[in-house]
C-alpha cells in the first residue's frame, strides 16, 4: 500500500474509534525515521491530552490496523499530542484557535505573498479569515499548504 493510501485508511480507521472517546484525531503521519518505519497518531482533546488517552487509543487501534494489515512493514506506532506546534488542517482545529496568532503559507501567493501571519478571526465554510496587519484576509482552505499557531 502506498504511503498516502496509508494515511487515508488509518485515518478512515482510527477517526470513528476517537470520536467514540471524545479525542480529536489531529493527524497522522507514517513515515522513514532512519531504518524503520513509524506511525504516528497525534491526538488532541479540549481538556489537553494525557498520557493515559495516548496508551488508550493506541491499544485500541493497534489491533485493529494489524486485523485489517493496513501496513504490510515493521513500523512503530506512537499516539501523542501534536505539542505547541501543531499544524492547523480540519475546520474544528481552526474554530479551536480563534483569537490566536496563527501562520500560514499558501500553495501560491495571494497578493503577491504566500506566508501570512495573523490573527484567527473566524472559519466558515471553508473559507479562513485572517486578520493581518489591520487587514482581513479571506483564505479558502484548499490554498493552504500548512497552518500552525504562532508563540
Amino acid at each position: 500500500m502506498r504511503k498516502s493510501s496509508i494515511y487515508q485508511a488509518v485515518t478512515e480507521l482510527i477517526e470513528p474509534i476517537a470520536r467514540e472517546n471524545n479525542i480529536d484525531l489531529v493527524d497522522v503521519e507514517y513515515k522513514k525515521v532512519g531504518k524503520s518505519w513509524t506511525l504516528r497518531i497525534f491526538i488532541d482533546k479540549t481538556q489537553g491530552v494525557t498520557i493515559g488517552d495516548c496508551q488508550k487509543l493506541s491499544r485500541l487501534i493497534e489491533d485493529l490496523i494489524e486485523v485489517h494489515e493496513l501496513i504490510s512493514d515493521p513500523y512503530i506506532l506512537e499516539v501523542s499530542s501534536p505539542g505547541l506546534d501543531r499544524p492547523l488542517k480540519k475546520e474544528q482545529d481552526f474554530l479551536r484557535n480563534k483569537g490566536k496568532r496563527i501562520l500560514v503559507k499558501t500553495f501560491s501567493p495571494i497578493d503577491g505573498r504566500k506566508k501570512f501571519s495573523g490573527t484567527l478571526k473566524d472559519f466558515t465554510s471553508g473559507v479562513l479569515f485572517l486578520e493581518d496587519g489591520g487587514n482581513v484576509l479571506e483564505i479558502q482552505l484548499t490554498k493552504i499548504a500548512q497552518a500552525k499557531l504562532n508563540y
